[in-house]
């Protein structure tokens, strides 16, 4: 149709008339600014337009091709590159725009001609702008890939399918994973035992099962943990079934832990326990196994119930317990290595897998052991006697004293009775004192044994600890490896001559008060002789408190009553100095009638410590008198 206005106005025609709104079908508009900007009657144009569409509606007419609207995937057509940006013919009136980086850099760049899918987001309105005469179309080829995507994704997978994909990074909380579209892998869904970094599976290709889907927010969540367990689970039904006890099954260590490893045997893991690991001694599973090692084990034990496994490796092999008597008879002399020590004894190996304690008590003959460490250190090679072996146990008693000769074998021989010896006060107890005759060879000075006239409260009234003195040996009891000495038994007893020749009945003496009791007085007289003086003796009237009469450290004279060499005991009388032969015939025939009982064990007195221990310790030779 001939146009009066050429083809400019014809296109001006056209761009005016476009749809004004997004490229919406609707009531053509006729911009009258824009036609006035022509240099066009408007009756004249109307009546152009009129005589050009030749009766048709203008509602008629196909203006932009099919609707385009935002968020639209079309099609179209690359028209080439300019800067930064590409242009996109999508079939409308308008040329669309994509940013040049929306093309990755291991894709081949756009090629004008070329066709691609675009999602439209925005389109420019330039109706009203007279000095634009296009508008722009903003496009975007990544979205519409990744909705694309999407839709074929969600149309594909479902929740509780199961999906692969790779990982890409790690983000907070979890990792993405690229299944056509990124999907969210949980941190505590990575794997059954969470490991201590989840960036460790970037790269790698895993499958998981789809947890959940939420269309609207285009998210979906996956667990490969799940998908384990639910394999796990149907292997470990399965292999429950097949399991043995006493069976070797091969399996990968999948933890270490201080007490043991667990070892996956396809489905479900077994505890393969310290203990069972070597016959030997070890201190730590990894130095038996390591994470991810494959090793064959025996089943020990099956718990159907709580679906647990017991697992051993040692048992692969013999027990060195077997024939453990045969190879080391009771008595017999071996050399083994110190493994450990502890406060009650070492442990000594024999051969792998076999141990033997020496305890404290089985260290030495004579020496004194506070801890095994003074005799014996980890890694020492020492010589040892078995003592005893109790096979079910797995125990081995065995002795390093053993190996020596016992000292006390000789002591009858070496200190028989009778003989002198020489010692240390090594310690002292309220019972008597320890004297070391040689070193571990101990003898008893019993307090009775420390004085024939003294009676001895305590051990340091006569000696002192670190003292050497010379004893009596008294008596040898080899099996019970005792020796009983005597301090007094190096003199005469004075009872026996002495006493008895030097204090008769009476005889008047003066001795010095060493103890008051409530039935009397104790007289010393000589060298720790004391005489009992009783409150009966005290004064010729009735003494209720002797203290009244007397007091400690006081000298009196006393007449000898009676002197007794069995009992050891010396009668006084303080009230009878004074009295004539007449008197004490009378008191005598009184005196017929049994005497009144005294506590023998009172009759023996003391003088206490006033002065030290009345035997002095002996110096050493050469050592000068005033040291």
């Amino acid at each position: 149709m001939p146009s009066t206005y050429g083809c400019r106005s014809f296109a001006a025609f056209n761009a005016c008339t476009a749809p004004t709104t997004r490229f919406e079908k609707h009531s053509v508009m006729v911009n009258r600014n824009l036609i006035r900007g022509l240099d066009v009657n408007e009756d004249d144009f109307e009546h152009e337009l009129n005589a050009a569409l030749e009766g048709t509606s203008p509602e008629e007419i196909d203006w932009g091709g099919e609707e385009i609207s935002v968020n639209q995937i079309v099609e179209g057509r690359v028209l080439r590159t300019e800067g930064d940006y590409v242009l996109v013919d999508v079939g409308y009136k308008s040329e669309g725009m994509i940013f040049r980086n929306e093309w990755e850099d291991h894709e081949p760049p756009p090629q004008p001609g070329q066709k691609i899918k675009v999602l439209i987001e925005d389109v420019e309105d330039v109706f009203g702008q007279l000095d634009d005469s296009r508008g722009m179309i903003a496009l975007s080829k990544r979205k519409a890939e990744k909705i694309e995507a999407w839709m074929k994704v969600m149309e594909t997978v479902h929740e509780n399918d199961v999906v692969t994909g790779v990982v890409t990074r790690k983000i907070k909380g979890g990792l993405l994973v690229d299944i056509g579209v990124n999907v969210f892998l949980p941190a505590s869904q990575v794997d059954i035992r969470r490991p201590s970094d989840i960036g460790d599976y970037i790269g790698r290709t895993i499958q998981c099962i789809v947890l959940k889907i939420d269309e609207a927010r285009r998210n979906i969540v996956v667990s490969r943990r799940a998908l384990i367990e639910a394999e796990r689970a149907e292997k470990k039904a399965q292999l429950l079934s097949q399991l043995e006890i006493g069976q070797r099954r091969k399996g990968v260590v999948k933890n270490i832990a201080e007490f043991g490893a667990f070892v996956d045997l396809g489905g479900i893991d077994g505890l393969l326990h310290i203990t069972d690991m070597s016959w030997g001694r070890i201190s730590h599973p990894t130095e038996m196994v390591a994470i991810d090692q494959e090793i064959e084990v025996q089943i020990l034990h099956i718990d159907y119930e709580k679906e647990k496994i017991a697992l051993g490796l040692k048992q692969k092999s013999a027990s060195p317990w077997e024939n453990v008597e045969e190879k080391y008879p009771v008595g017999c002399r071996i050399r083994g290595t110190v493994v450990n020590v502890m406060s009650y004894g070492a442990f000594v190996k024999l051969e792998e897998g076999i141990e033997g304690l020496v305890h404290i008590s089985e260290m030495s003959w004579t020496k004194r052991i506070s801890h095994p460490s003074e005799l014996v250190q980890i890694d020492d090679e020492i010589e040892v006697v078995v003592l005893g072996i109790n096979k079910e146990k797995q125990e081995i008693s065995l002795g390093m004293k053993q190996t020596q000769e016992n000292p006390w074998d000789q002591v009858a021989a070496k200190y028989p009775p009778g003989s002198v010896v020489e010692g240390t006060v090594r310690n002292l107890t309220n019972y008597g004192a320890f004297i070391e005759i040689e070193e571990g060879i101990d003898g008893l000075l019993h307090v009775s044994d420390m004085s024939w006239t003294r009676k001895i409260s305590h051990p340091n009234e006569m000696v002192e600890k670190g003292h050497r003195i010379q004893c009596r040996v008294l008596s040898v009891d080899q099996d019970r490896r005792r020796i009983a000495l005597g301090l007094k038994q190096l003199a005469e007893d004075p009872w026996a001559h002495d006493i008895p020749g030097k204090y008769e009945p009476g005889q008047i003496v003066r001795g010095k008060v060493t103890k008051i009791t409530n039935f009397g007085v104790f007289v010393g007289l000589e060298n720790g002789l004391e005489g009992l003086l009783h409150i009966s003796e005290l004064a010729d009237h009735k003494v209720d408190n002797p203290e009244d009469i007397v007091k400690v450290g006081e000298e009196i004279e006393v007449k000898i009553l009676r002197v007794d060499s069995d009992e050891r005991k010396i009668g006084l009388s303080r009230k009878r100095v004074e009295w004539a032969e007449e008197a004490e015939a009378v008191a005598a025939e009184k005196e017929a009638a049994p005497a009144a009982h005294v506590p023998p064990a009172e009759l023996r007195g003391g003088v206490g410590r006033a002065s030290g221990p009345l035997i002095q310790p002996m110096r050493p030779s050469g050592e000068e008198s005033g040291e």
